[in-house]
């Protein structure tokens, strides 16, 4: 008998187990809904250390206008209270379409979480961030167990169709003059410097007084 043959079963059957416990312990983390949390710290930690460069270009593209019929969209806010989209017209809107079971989205929330506190003074640059969770109880734990500051906002009528995309986080800014000058499709760090400072030309733009 070949003595490489025992070697040979030995190794396989280390293999298979190796194997056997990594597939165990992605089967025990999708069951658990855990991987969302694990896949989005992983990506997070990508975005701070550089190994991910997800930082947005921040230029103004000319995209299409928002109708007086997509201003009529309606919103229920964090705080349960009905909000029509027309209440921000004339301002600076960052929307970003999210959801608490969306990895790239929880690895980016805390950047736009540090943008919103910076640009807190400019009362004329408005935050968004439109859950697509189904279940909103989701999306208030998720925020709320994370001490984020942000408001966040849930669908009360048909989403905008200038608003809706296929991808998961979808970030857009609308001017004051209602056009939709920035959209981005997928995960981005918001917390850069040239991000936050084109936001604030923009409001400065939008009232020159």
């Amino acid at each position: 008998m070949n003595k490489k043959e025992p070697k040979k079963q030995s190794t396989l059957k280390k293999t298979l187990l190796e194997w056997g416990a990594i597939g165990a312990v992605i089967l025990t983390l999708y069951l658990t809904g855990l991987h969302t949390e694990v896949i989005g710290t992983m990506q997070r930690a990508m975005l701070w250390t550089g190994l991910f460069d997800a930082k947005p270009v921040a230029t103004t593209t000319d995209g299409p206008m928002l109708s007086e019929a997509d201003y009529r969209f309606e919103m229920i806010t964090n705080d349960d209270e009905r909000q029509l989209f027309e209440e921000y017209k004339g301002d600076i809107i960052f929307i970003n379409v999210w959801a608490s079971w969306c990895p790239p989205c929880i690895a980016e929330m805390p950047t736009i979480e540090s943008l919103y506190t910076e640009l807190s003074e400019y009362d004329n640059i408005r935050f968004i961030l439109l859950s697509m969770d189904e279940d909103r109880e989701s999306a208030v734990n998720f925020m709320e167990g994370r001490n984020f500051t942000l408001p966040y906002h849930f669908p009360a009528s048909r989403v905008p169709s200038m608003l809706r995309s296929g991808v998961l986080p979808t970030t857009y800014v609308i001017s004051a003059e209602g056009q939709i000058i920035y959209k981005n499709e997928g995960i981005a760090d918001y917390s850069s410097t040239a991000y936050r400072d084109w936001l604030i030309e923009l409001a400065g733009d939008a009232n020159p007084d």
